[in-house]
């Protein structure tokens, strides 16, 4: 989960890369906000869309092939919120045959992007500003959205009902995901997380209670910084899925910090997010059909 103690994790371990191996991140950085299209890849077309949802408008960002119908994906960004980065993460997945819609989580309390060139939430002026937005997204109000949010997706001409729908979410969306999946389990068939967090907690709310009430496939691809801090939600999530008799695929990414996975983030890697896509692909085209 993106708190106070992972984001003094990432620090650390910028802290201890080399100005030699920095550099080189920094420039794979920027070189990797253009991401790889895949083979094959479809011709698409986006564009903003505004949701109405019962506590208000939503911004968001919808993608898919040009031409066809094709399975729906719901994607939860992570705290940092929709942004370039997520939107290029959309196109790729549409280019891959997919309907796309990315959403601004927090739209109850500010529009998409609400962050400057250069500004993360390991600032201490960017976690203030964020903090009554994340306040203000309760689960509640999570459940609501998602079933607006799937209504959306399948109401537009390139998405197609017949087959199921997923549900992606990084870092606070991938307790997201398994409310989403338990709110409407007649279309979610597929849930992928990555370095989500939260998942276990004592509260009757806890996010791993749900699972019972879904019907999805998972892929829950756990940082290895948040595992170090939170050893045993791996084993819970894994005991949950296999009393629900649900396939998932949950795993510790070796070497990942907190947020590796956006090609915008400070510990961004490539090979294993590349790695953690390739497993989604897998893991929409067994599930979504």
């Amino acid at each position: 989960m993106c708190d106070e103690h992972t984001a003094d994790d990432n620090e650390a371990y910028l802290t201890g890369v080399s100005r030699r191996q920095f550099g080189a991140m920094t420039g794979a950085m920027g070189l990797t906000m253009l991401l790889p299209a895949p083979a094959n890849a479809a011709v698409i077309k986006g564009r903003d869309v505004s949701i109405t949802t019962p506590d208000g408008k939503a911004d968001a960002y919808f993608v898919a092939p040009a031409t066809g119908k094709h399975p729906g994906v719901l994607i939860w960004p992570d705290i940092m919120g929709l942004r370039p980065a997520f939107r290029q993460m959309a196109d790729r997945l549409a280019q891959s045959g997919y309907a796309v819609l990315v959403v601004n989580q927090f739209y109850r309390s500010t529009k998409a992007p609400f962050l400057k060139p250069g500004e993360s939430y390991d600032q201490p002026e960017v976690k203030s500003r964020i903090a009554p937005f994340r306040a203000a997204l309760t689960a509640e109000g999570t459940v609501r959205d998602a079933k607006a949010f799937a209504t959306f997706i399948d109401a537009q001409p390139q998405t197609d009902r017949k087959r199921g729908m997923a549900s992606t979410g990084y870092c606070m969306g991938g307790p997201m995901v398994l409310r989403t999946a338990a709110a409407v389990p007649s279309r979610i068939r597929a849930g992928a997380t990555f370095h989500g967090g939260g998942f276990v907690t004592d509260k009757p709310d806890s996010p791993h209670l749900l699972i019972p009430q879904t019907k999805a496939q998972y892929l829950i691809a756990i940082a290895a910084n948040d595992d170090a801090r939170a050893p045993t939600e791996k084993d819970t999530l894994r005991t949950a899925f296999a009393a629900a008799k649900l396939p998932a695929e949950v795993e510790v990414y070796a070497g990942t910090m907190h947020g590796w996975c956006p090609p915008d983030s400070k510990v961004y890697n490539p090979v294993q997010a590349d790695k953690a896509w390739a497993r989604m692909l897998a893991l929409f085209d067994k599930a979504l059909v």
